[in-house]
């Protein structure tokens, strides 16, 4: 091979291209032969600027990775890729706009002005000073280069500019403000007539007739879901930790190494605590001193302790071990020996001085005791050791297996099955959204193949594969017969309801009185949060206008009840013009406005914008 290359290397060929590599270098330099082979592909062009897709990538990685920190369990297979590069790419598009914009406008920051903001920014400072070593590490972890990122930092604090200038130029009326408040902070008082579902159950009937023309109106509501049946095979480190045995010898050097930490130590501890404030340490000089003179700890305690409980015994709180007491209290009290007193201690509930008096330690547990304990914990961090090297043999087999018979022998794992799985989840570990999708992608569902080996919780992972695909079916009339009917019946219910509320309405509003209607409730002055009444009555009863000549009204009608509504009376809230809720007010009306402004803005520039995808 390498005599192959020498040779070719002395032909005619290749001398004619070293002539041209020589020729481009004298004629246009290095730049022109590095250049043409180092161009950088666009994924957009916007008013002629290119969107690198090397920045692309780089903010789709760092999107991404926001994404993922947002989860309570993280899982790329649950992130929705192509969505996200959707996402990046209209945010830079948007951000290409403005940043050209900013530039017409002349706003810039030389490199001083960026020296400046870095120098000032809380995450690359070290003891309130810039560290460079910091500022450095800190962008290269952002996947970004340092000229990278001051040249993001330019663009960035221009566009921001303008977006404060149109954010905070944004106006709202006094006017508005208060009468937004008023309305915000009114009462209302008013009457309910409970009108319940027992009363209108004679007039509510679902037919057979009714049951068989909802399901055909409706059939397809009906539909039962196009679902899988799957096999899979779970990896978890607990049945790990059971397949492994451990012998005597292990156990014996296990409980000898453990045997410090089973001997529980406890401290008996007295304490002095005092107020935090600007005579805390004054204070507890003096406690000091009086200590020193030989005086009681005990004495000073019940004169001086805050806490009375403790210092009605001396101070004295008894024997704990760890974990009882607050941090600061607890490394004090540990670090002290048998008779000492410790320096003066902060903590959340004031200034402490310590005394040791007593330690007590329990006895060790014996072997037999504590062997099915100490097994399993053995058996534990053994098969946490073990756990990645064979989740990565079951992700190679998985992948390379036309099944999962295979992987599973090769394992010693089992191969379970779940039916009727449906695109929305099933029952564990089918409940979980990426092992879902990956069991419906066209690679698993229509190709054959196993899923990836996804996982489902901690130290937990699944791998899958579909047995049976069943297409989405219409239900038979039989099998949802009852739950049309229940629905039918709730449907004619709230209809009567309804009914009966209008015709007591209707002759209340025309003087006369309903006969059979019971008694009202009266609610005076509540407000739009208040808890006496429903919130589907106290909706009604805001959405009614003020009442002129006598008593608006209105109706609710819930799942079992309905309710009518007279409304007596409407009073408008206080407001005070120098008030703190009214200034409150103002400042987020004319936020929202200016973020109105800014928003309308943006999509001016967008509009105007050329731009082009390859």
């Amino acid at each position: 091979m390498l005599q192959d290359i020498r040779n070719n290397a002395q032909g005619t060929i290749a001398k004619v291209i070293i002539g041209l590599l020589i020729v481009s270098l004298s004629i246009w330099g290095m730049d022109a032969i590095v250049g043409g082979f180092s161009g950088e592909p666009e994924v957009a062009t916007v008013n002629g600027e290119d969107i690198t897709e090397r920045e692309f990538l780089r903010v789709v990685q760092m999107e991404s990775q926001r994404r993922l920190s947002r989860m309570e369990n993280p899982d790329p297979s649950m992130l929705d890729e192509d969505q996200i590069r959707t996402d990046v790419l209209d945010s830079l598009i948007q951000e290409q706009v403005l940043i050209q914009d900013a530039n017409a406008q002349g706003l810039e920051l030389n490199d001083a002005d960026i020296d400046a903001l870095i120098t000032q920014m809380p995450q690359f400072q070290v003891d309130g000073q810039f560290n460079r070593d910091r500022f450095v590490a800190t962008v290269r972890n952002m996947g970004m280069g340092v000229g990278e990122f001051r040249e993001a930092m330019r663009k960035q604090y221009v566009v921001n500019q303008i977006r404060a200038g149109i954010v905070q130029s944004g106006l709202v009326a006094d006017e508005n403000a208060e009468q937004l408040l008023q309305i915000q902070n009114q009462t209302r008082s008013f009457r309910v007539l409970d009108i319940p579902a027992s009363s209108v159950a004679d007039a509510v009937s679902v037919s057979d007739a009714d049951v068989e023309a909802f399901y055909e109106e409706n059939s397809g509501a009906f539909q039962q879901p196009e679902r899988v049946d799957a096999a899979y095979i779970t990896l978890s480190l607990g049945a790990l930790a059971e397949s492994i045995e451990v012998d005597d010898a292990e156990l014996q050097a296990y409980y000898e190494q453990q045997a410090a930490d089973l001997a529980s130590e406890e401290r008996r501890a007295s304490h002095i605590l005092i107020e935090e404030g600007s005579d805390a340490d004054e204070t507890m000089a003096t406690i000091q001193e009086r200590l020193a003179a030989g005086e009681s700890f005990a004495d000073l305690a019940r004169e001086y302790s805050i806490d009375t409980v403790s210092a009605e015994d001396g101070g004295d709180l008894g024997y704990a071990g760890r974990g009882i007491y607050a941090e600061p209290f607890e490394e004090a009290l540990f670090a002290l020996e048998e008779g000492e007193v410790s320096e003066p201690v902060r903590t959340s509930f004031g200034v402490h001085l310590i005394r040791l008096e007593d330690v007590r330690e329990s006895e060790v547990p014996s072997l037999d005791e504590m062997e099915d304990q100490l097994r399993r914990e053995l058996a534990r961090e053994k098969a946490r050791e073990q756990f990645a090297e064979v989740r990565a043999e079951l992700a190679d087999s998985a992948y390379a297996a036309d099944d999962l018979a295979g992987p599973a022998e090769e394992l010693g794992l089992e191969v379970r099955e779940a039916n009727g799985v449906t695109r929305d989840g099933g029952q564990a570990p089918f409940d979980h959204a990426g092992l879902v999708r990956q069991l419906f992608s066209e690679d698993v569902l229509d190709a054959g193949y196993n899923t990836e080996l996804i996982d489902v919780g901690d130290n937990v992972s699944v791998v899958a594969r579909v047995n049976k695909y069943h297409e989405a079916e219409q239900l038979p009339l039989d099998q949802v017969r009852d739950q049309i009917r229940t629905t039918l019946e709730q449907r004619k219910t709230r209809e009567a309801l309804s009914e009966r509320a209008d015709a007591i309405i209707a002759d209340l509003e025309s003087g006369q009185s309903p006969e059979g209607i019971g008694e009202w409730s009266s609610y005076e002055g509540l407000a739009r949060n208040a808890s006496e009444a429903g919130p589907a009555i106290l909706q009604q009863v805001f959405s009614l206008p003020r009442p002129a000549d006598g008593a608006r009204f209105g109706k609710a009608v819930m799942a079992n009840s309905a309710a009518v509504i007279a409304l007596d009376e409407v009073t408008d809230g206080q407001v005070s013009e120098d008030g703190t809720e009214l200034n409150q007010l103002r400042e987020f009306l004319a936020s929202l406005e200016g973020q109105r402004e800014y928003a309308a803005y943006q999509q001016f520039l967008r509009n105007r914008a050329e731009v082009e995808r390859p």
